[in-house]
């Protein structure tokens, strides 16, 4: 299927759905499995939305996850405003051909000739032979319309139902659904995959390319996309954009990993699998037509998986955008295998490793008063006397906070917890005495003595 060719059109909307980004890979895993062409062009006709920094966004989101020009799947990114003498001619060999016709009808007047603000149009202007207006394309009276998707199968459009529809306004410019099927017929557009709110459009389409002289694409419609209350997932209430998980620290490969298995599965139960492995078996037929739910904390998990599986030094290269530009490299190298193991998103290091930094730790308050409860001052002190003699790795500094707090009823779990805010400020972190032991002598003993000047008002 080398002549296959896939398109992703998004609209520049100042941020790129998590869905849009799952549209893309399907589209993409098309394209390199088949050894085919990944079409990218831009819906830049919305003068509100033809902002160059949200067309430089959307490139750079789509780059993030792997689809880009480096791969020679990949074309363009080309601009739907650059075909609009074609979407012109397309209007004007519509007219000539009888096939669509101008129209001077406001909503108003149709109203009051139906009756009623719930019809469609009711095909007034079809013989009226006017000269201008905006322009509806002729829809035939009777019959289906029938969409073959490969995900849903054949979704049939009575034609009676379907009124005669705008496909250029008053003043020429032409509507997203002539457009779009215009630049699809240009450009040898062979599949389109997209979200199920444009089956509707396909019906549309199923009618425009005959009548502009094309064969209709291969159809496939994705499922859409819930939150938890299997809700559409929406920019007003939902966390969508690409661009939020990027900058908290999600990788590229997990995300990637993530979305394809929005509807789409191998079919072995596996779920963590690199993208050169899911190429393969990816097929259009196998995904579901049910909507899909976007499970924040499994993506967490997924991610989490994959930090573990970096090797060290990549960890601690992309860990760098989120920690001080000052704070010595070769120390955070020390707890960097530690920080590894227990960080979920990238930008969780910081408040891991900072204490290490800094003069005095950042107490959060409500951890202060959580591990301030059991005796703190008694295993404060006691401990800090233990300090000046332990022997300084992990194990020892352990067996030394046992013994203090044995000799104050309490088991390791409950004697460790001020020590842990005393040193590092928070409740939960790092291994404590791997971090204790990385903070040195001198500096730990300082951390514990401030914690009991505080205690002792």
């Amino acid at each position: 299927m080398t002549d296959l060719r896939v398109r992703f059109a998004p609209s520049p909307t100042g941020m790129f759905h998590v869905g849009g980004a799952r549209t893309a890979l399907y589209n993409w895993a098309l394209a390199e499995q088949s050894g085919g062409r990944f079409v990218l062009r831009v819906e830049d006709t919305d003068a509100s939305r033809n902002r160059p920094e949200w067309t430089e966004g959307i490139i750079s989101a789509l780059d993030w996850i792997g689809v880009n020009g480096t791969n020679p799947a990949f074309e363009g990114p080309y601009f739907q405003s650059a075909f609009e003498p074609q979407h012109r001619e397309a209007v004007a060999k519509l007219l000539a051909d009888g096939k669509a016709y101008y129209c001077d009808c406001t909503r108003e007047r149709l109203v009051a000739r139906t009756g009623s603000e719930h019809r469609g149009y009711d095909g007034h202007c079809r013989e009226r032979g006017l000269t201008a207006g905006a322009v509806r394309f002729r829809t035939p009276d009777e019959g289906v319309t029938v969409v073959a998707d490969l995900i849903r199968g054949n979704v049939e459009f009575p034609n009676e139902a379907q009124e005669d529809f705008v496909i250029a306004r008053t003043d020429g410019s032409p509507l997203y659904v002539l457009a779009n099927a215009v630049d699809d017929i240009t450009q040898g557009i062979t599949h389109v995959v997209r979200g199920e709110e444009h089956l509707g459009n396909a019906a549309k389409q199923e009618l425009l390319w005959p009548a502009l002289g094309a064969t209709p694409p291969v159809w496939a419609h994705l499922p859409v996309i819930v939150n938890e209350q299997r809700k559409k997932l929406s920019k007003r209430r939902d966390k969508v954009a690409l661009e939020d998980y990027r900058a908290e620290g999600y990788l590229a490969e997990a995300m990637v990993n993530y979305l394809m298995l929005l509807g789409w599965g191998p079919g072995d139960d596996r779920e963590i699998m690199p993208w050169s492995e899911m190429v393969p078996l990816f097929r259009l037929e196998d995904v579901n037509s049910s909507s899909a739910f976007f499970d924040e904390k499994k993506l967490r998990a997924f991610n989490g998986e994959y930090i573990r599986a970096l090797p060290l030094e990549t960890f601690e290269e992309r860990c760098l955008p989120y920690l001080e530009p000052s704070w010595d490299r070769e120390l955070f190298s020390k707890v960097a295998p530690l920080a590894q193991t227990r960080v979920g998103v990238l930008s969780e290091i910081r408040q891991n490793v900072d204490f290490l930094f800094l003069e005095e730790p950042v107490f959060d308050q409500a951890s202060w008063d959580k591990a301030m409860k059991n005796s703190p001052e008694e295993i404060l002190s006691g401990y800090l006397d233990r300090l000046d003699t332990v022997s300084w790795d992990p194990e020892s500094l352990k067996e030394a906070l046992e013994e203090v707090g044995a000799a104050n009823g309490l088991k390791l779990g409950k004697a460790q917890a001020p020590v842990r805010v005393a040193v590092t400020g928070r409740t939960v972190g790092l291994p404590l005495f791997e971090s204790i032991e990385v903070l040195g002598r001198e500096r730990a003993k300082e951390r514990v003595r401030t914690a009991l000047a505080r205690l002792r008002g």
